[in-house]
């Protein structure tokens, strides 16, 4: 960390489970924060003291050691190094998931990075990952051709069986039809009335055999599809194929499942990953390119850049499945007492606790033997959290804060205007430096502009205590400070004549070239607007609608000569990029004419 300024290029590349394990200092296990009656970070928790670091300089969690004199020691009773507590803001822990999880990044989105080097659709990843559908991991061709002997045999089998049941029931049917006849016969001893029941006998026999013969012919019909349709699934089932939930229960009914190995949630995308070759799928993928196909080719194209990109940067396709969660620092997602006792926490407490609650209670039905039914939802359930956690914005159930606002995931910190590249990376606020609206100033000439007197003393206040100490009207700095807090008018006399021969530079957003910024002199005046010249206006494209500018005072030397030889507008009277003018105003020549 000492030579973080000495390095030559920077590359972001996946995170493999031992990387993540090499930076924790130690496993999170519970989802508590902060005892309540303590006010102290509960042990093995989310803000636990032991794998971040101490909550104060210098002092253990126990107090057996406090001071400086025991840095580096770790306490023997409840084991807190004693450092400074501004390592909880970079040590890291981690959670060990009791399931794989998929990355959210890589599963959705588009182009859908594991889509592309499993080559299955998006849609079906995804009901593989949310336990809606089996992926077919491997087959067995000598086993699917004993699978579909198997079936052939099994039909035969049945249908033997059902016509041996229906012959079997008319057999039946047959014999009580004579043995009621007889009964009759025992019964009725008028010859004209026994044949009258003994053929209303017959017609309802004949009837029962007719429905039966119906029955059976349904039945034979029935069997005939079932095992018809088993043969057609058997033969469609491919390594990378998806199977549904019901398909692969009806081949497990039928015991057609020693051939294959299938597999739900991102456990069998894990097992799919790791039989990923890729310098082989690279070579098969490059054959491809040369396929007469357009879309085939296409598909192939964008596949082979995937796949060199994994084998150039040295990235197991695994690794997009994350089975060890990284936890970031306390102090980057605190939590703040209020007053009155309440505690204001940031989103990802929530959604951290929710992952560790769910993970632990996985865990402990994994241990207890429970059914795979309730495993597979409680592991959908960890993919959910996991996906919240990570990006908010592309989980299947976003997660909600009691007053029904989605919680701020991983993701959400990072994107967008309020996050951290465009908000504390690639712009920061800066000292000597202020804002403010700007209005039209026609009095001031070309390399001038008006900066409010207030602005301007806030700016140039260390050269204004400079001054005020040299020229002895304060005998110190806070004696100086007093002097500009009462706003004496001889503080605004040194102002004058610092500024005078101190430029500054102006600028509007966006910068989108080098007229963006320029250098002026400033004019000190009344009110809290910064004045503008309107023949300028040209090179920032501003306008006095409630535009905002930006006011910078250059420090160094060189910075002030740059401002003074280059930047003022009376060096910037032509556009770089076509080398037209810029300040010859094209509307306003009778405007300021007037004036």
């Amino acid at each position: 960390m000492n030579n973080i300024v000495d390095f030559s290029g920077l590359q972001i590349r996946l995170a493999s489970p031992e990387d993540i394990r090499s930076w924790s200092y130690g496993l999170v296990t519970k989802p508590e924060t902060i005892n309540y009656r303590t006010q102290k970070p509960e042990k093995d928790g989310l803000f636990c003291e032991r794998i971040f670091g101490p909550t104060k300089d210098w002092e253990c969690y126990c107090g057996k050691y406090k001071r400086v004199r025991f840095k580096g020691i770790v306490c023997d009773k409840c084991g807190v190094e004693v450092t400074l507590s501004r390592v909880r803001r970079e040590r890291m822990g981690h959670i060990e998931l009791s399931a794989p999880v998929a990355h959210v990044w890589f599963f959705k989105g588009a182009p859908s990075k594991l889509s592309l080097l499993l080559d299955i659709s998006p849609k079906a990843l995804t009901s593989v990952i949310y336990f809606s559908k089996f992926l077919i991991m491997s087959v067995n061709e000598e086993g699917r051709e004993d699978a579909l002997k198997s079936i052939e045999t099994q039909k035969e089998a049945k249908l033997n069986e059902v016509h041996s049941n229906f012959d079997k029931q008319i057999e039946d049917i047959k014999v009580q039809g004579e043995k009621e006849v007889s009964e009759l016969k025992k019964k009725i001893k008028v010859k004209d009335e026994l044949e009258l029941k003994t053929e209303d006998l017959k017609v309802q026999y004949k009837q029962k055999v007719a429905s039966l013969r119906e029955q059976m012919v349904v039945e034979l019909a029935f069997t005939e599809e079932i095992y018809s349709k088993l043969g057609t699934l058997i033969e469609r089932i491919q390594t990378n194929s998806l199977v549904s939930d019901s398909e692969f229960a009806k081949l497990e009914e039928y015991r057609l499942v020693d051939w294959l190995e299938a597999g739900m949630g991102s456990e069998a995308l894990l097992d799919a990953l790791k039989k990923v070759n890729l310098e082989e799928l690279a070579a098969k993928l490059k054959e491809d390119l040369n396929s007469p196909s357009e879309a085939k080719k296409l598909r192939a194209t964008k596949r082979l850049q995937v796949v060199r990109g994994l084998a150039d940067s040295k990235i197991k396709p695994e690794w997009m499945i994350v089975q060890t969660l990284p936890v970031i620092p306390p102090d980057l997602r605190p939590m703040v007492q209020l007053s009155g006792g309440r505690f204001a926490a940031s989103d990802l407490n929530d959604l951290y606790r929710r992952v560790i609650n769910r993970n632990n209670r996985l865990k402990h039905l994994i241990d207890l033997g429970a059914p795979e039914i309730i495993l597979r939802n409680e592991k959908r359930m960890l993919q959910e959290a996991v996906d919240s956690l990570i990006d908010s914005s592309q989980a299947r159930s976003t997660r909600r804060s009691r007053t029904g606002k989605t919680l701020k995931s991983l993701s959400d910190m990072l994107r967008g205007k309020q996050g951290r590249f465009r908000q504390n990376l690639l712009g920061k606020r800066v000292d000597y430096s202020g804002r403010s609206v700007i209005v039209v100033g026609p009095e001031l000439k070309l390399n001038q502009c008006g900066l409010p007197k207030d602005m301007a003393l806030e700016m140039f206040k260390p050269f204004v205590l400079h001054e005020l100490i040299k020229q002895d009207m304060a005998p110190n700095v806070k004696a100086a400070k007093v002097l500009i807090e009462k706003r004496q008018p001889e503080v605004f006399d040194i102002l004058e004549k610092i500024t005078k021969k101190h430029p500054v530079l102006l600028n509007r957003a966006p910068t989108l070239h080098k007229l963006s910024i320029q250098a002026f002199w400033p004019v000190l005046v009344d009110g809290a607007a910064i004045r503008l010249h309107p023949v300028v206006c040209g090179g920032f494209n501003a306008d006095f609608d409630g535009d905002q500018m930006a006011v910078h005072v250059p420090l160094t030397k060189k910075a002030i000569m740059e401002a003074k030889k280059h930047m003022l507008p009376q060096y910037n009277l032509v556009k770089p990029s076509a080398g037209n003018p810029v300040s010859i105003p094209d509307s306003k020549e009778m405007a300021i004419g007037v004036y």
